[in-house]
């Protein structure tokens, strides 16, 4: 066994995935041990950082999207000094510790993005290398200069997002990612063998990446450095550098099995392995002190380069408050919906409105990137800007493409990179396919905006397919997901706002059809308080609560019931976790206890039994037929609401 000094480092990373996993008898250990070398080489000798300020705004990004090797990121971020200590390491999976059993943005230090469920790091990773892209186009190489790498998997490439994904970064040619690809060839059922023969190679290739395969150099520091280092060279191209590893190596006999892909907890297989690696074999947790002082010496090394670079930031004579604002996301003004108002009384889709408002934010919100899924025109992301492309980087309007999964994992790398605030369009019913990356936007805190239209059977002809029912449902169900449905144009002005000065993401949702803008919605601060009294009554015998389209539907059939004596007030309600947050007095005044609620919303009724006693809502699949004719048929008008409020009464 060699045992140079990076050799003692690599097997000091491999021992700490082992003793971790021991004591919390649960992990993924094979695959930390074999991206040891890989993940030296990176940290110690190419990636630029500096661990003691992780935030660094021109640090080099590193990502595990083979997130089941968390072990792999704590070891390394306890040795490089990011403050991540050995007691750390010995809560492994513990409740309340800061190196969970897949990384998580915001809990350790050093981890760029929340990773696990496969495809999803790698897919953030091209967001991250489109960000970095742009903004260097911006603000020039002297303040934006650095490289996104992501370690992938076998699995990461088997998942349909990875496609996605790697197309769109052939096609946009980011020469500044780099994958290192852990070919492996071991799933939790087995062999790769028994699902997958894909030339990985050839595929990328395919895309228009770089592609070096190293074969079997997983041990060979100087070969993957050589390769990385090409990779860096190659400028207008994606690097995908492919290593043939060795799950679980030294260990005697779990190596290239399934099962060093889990946890490995027999006493007499780790004693083994550190007897390999020249280790005292009955010794845990043990950093010798000149590894401990080789790695903290990499982990110091950024530190004048970040010095310089705040220094180059500081003259460069860009406005701080811009500066700020970009990076930050936020708007320079703190108005970013100052641009349009729109009429009481005339009609528009809220959809348009977004549009305008999107357009009218492109100066004051300089972080602003904006597109969709092919439906840019449709969903109103189409906006008034240059085309981000291969040939103009700085472009705000990005084409994804019919990739919705890819989208939302790229922009939400896009968000946690900094300085973008991504905004990505489709249509509501296909918020399906983009699921898991919203999941992961809201675990993480990516401050990335959802534009979902044509958000009810309103949507008309396309029939049940494109209508979506048990929507709005399942995404309110997403905790830290801010799910906004604006009534009309003037809501949907409040949303944006809302969505560019909070943390974390939001879902704006909208109409396909005109809705009329309604009396008294110009007012700020309604919005954000989640529900508001649109029409107010004395002694009300009923309340009429709606979300977007529906709201004009409750102030018609409010109309109806005034005019037979029925006293009712009509609420408007475009954000149920916004309500949840005022507090009880509030809420109080918009749902008195003693009157009964009726809930109007063209979607599932699933959750409205918290504020209504009854609901005009959707129980069975839409229909192909038009919108208006749609709505009429299942109840959505002012006199089917009026009967059902009267049979409440």
């Amino acid at each position: 066994m060699n045992t140079t000094l990076e050799a003692r480092q690599i097997n000091t990373i491999r021992a700490l995935a082992m003793d971790a996993v021991m004591r919390a008898n649960s992990g993924h250990t094979g695959t930390a041990m074999a991206l040891a070398p890989a993940a030296h080489v990176l940290f110690s000798r190419i990636m630029r950082y500096d661990a003691g300020a992780p935030d660094w705004p021109d640090r080099d990004r590193f990502i595990l999207s083979a997130g089941h090797a968390s072990m792999l990121v704590y070891a390394m971020t306890h040795l490089l000094g990011y403050g991540v200590t050995l007691d750390d390491i010995r809560d492994f999976r513990q409740l309340g510790s800061i190196t969970p059993g897949h990384p998580e943005r915001g809990l350790t230090p050093g981890v760029e993005v929340t990773t696990g469920p496969l495809g999803q790091g790698f897919a953030n990773a091209v967001g991250m290398a489109l960000a970095e892209r742009g903004l260097r186009a911006r603000l020039g190489a002297d303040l934006v200069d650095h490289r996104t790498f992501v370690i992938v998997s076998d699995g990461d490439l088997m998942e349909g997002i990875s496609h996605e994904a790697a197309s769109l970064a052939g096609h946009q040619q980011l020469g500044r990612l780099i994958a290192v690809y852990d070919d492996n060839r071991i799933t939790i059922d087995g062999s790769t063998d028994l699902a997958l023969s894909d030339d990985a190679a050839r595929r990328f290739e395919a895309y228009g990446w770089h592609v070096a395969d190293l074969g079997e150099a997983a041990e060979d520091l100087d070969a993957i450095e050589r390769a990385l280092r090409s990779a860096m060279l190659t400028d207008d191209r994606p690097s995908m550098v492919i290593i043939r590893t060795h799950i679980g190596y030294p260990m005697p006999t779990a190596i290239d099995t399934s099962a060093a892909h889990g946890a490995i907890t027999d006493a007499d297989e780790i004693a083994a392995a550190k007897r390999a690696m020249d280790m005292d074999p009955s010794a845990e947790f043990v950093v010798d002190d000149d590894v401990a002082q080789a790695y903290a010496a990499a982990g110091a090394r950024g530190s004048a380069e970040r010095l310089e670079w705040e220094a180059r930031i500081a003259a460069s004579g860009h406005d701080p408050g811009w500066l700020d604002a970009l990076w930050s996301a936020r708007s320079t003004n703190g108005d970013p919906a100052a641009g349009p108002i729109f009429e009481a009384g005339t009609q528009m889709a809220t959809r348009v409105a977004a549009n305008r408002v999107l357009d009218a934010s492109l100066d004051n919100v300089p972080a602003l990137i904006c597109g969709g899924a092919d439906l840019t025109g449709n969903t109103g992301t189409n906006i008034t800007a240059e085309v981000l492309s291969a040939d103009n980087p700085g472009g705000r309007k990005l084409f994804y493409g019919v990739r919705e999964h890819a989208m939302g994992a790229v922009a939400n790398g896009m968000a946690l990179h900094g300085g973008a605030l991504p905004v990505v369009g489709t249509f509501l019913v296909f918020s399906d396919y983009m699921r898991p990356a919203v999941r992961l936007a809201a675990l993480s805190g990516a401050k990335t905006v959802f534009v979902w239209t044509h958000d009810s059977i309103g949507v008309g002809e396309d029939g049940p397919t494109h209508q979506p029912i048990e929507h709005l449902a399942s995404l309110r169900a997403i905790p830290g997901l801010g799910v906004i449905r604006p009534a009309d144009a003037n809501e949907t002005a409040q949303a944006w706002q809302i969505a560019v000065e909070r943390e974390g993401p939001t879902a704006l949702v909208l109409t396909r059809q005109n809705v009329p803008v309604l009396d008294g919605t110009e007012r700020a601060g309604q919005v954000e308080r989640g529900a508001y009294v649109l029409i107010d009554t004395p002694a009300p015998a009923v309340i009429l609560a709606g979300t977007g389209s529906e709201v004009q539907c409750c102030t018609e059939a409010a109309a109806l019931l005034a005019a037979e004596g029925i006293a009712s007030t009509v609420v408007s309600m475009p954000s149920w976790d916004l309500f949840e947050h005022q507090d009880e007095q509030y809420r109080t005044t918009v749902f008195p206890a003693d009157v009964p609620v009726l809930g109007v919303e063209a979607a599932a009724a699933f959750g409205w039994d918290r504020y209504a006693d009854a609901t005009v809502s959707m129980s069975r699949f839409g229909a192909s037929a038009p919108g208006s004719d749609l709505m009429t048929h299942f109840g959505f008008t002012a006199h089917s609401i009026a009967d059902a409020a009267r049979k409440l009464l």
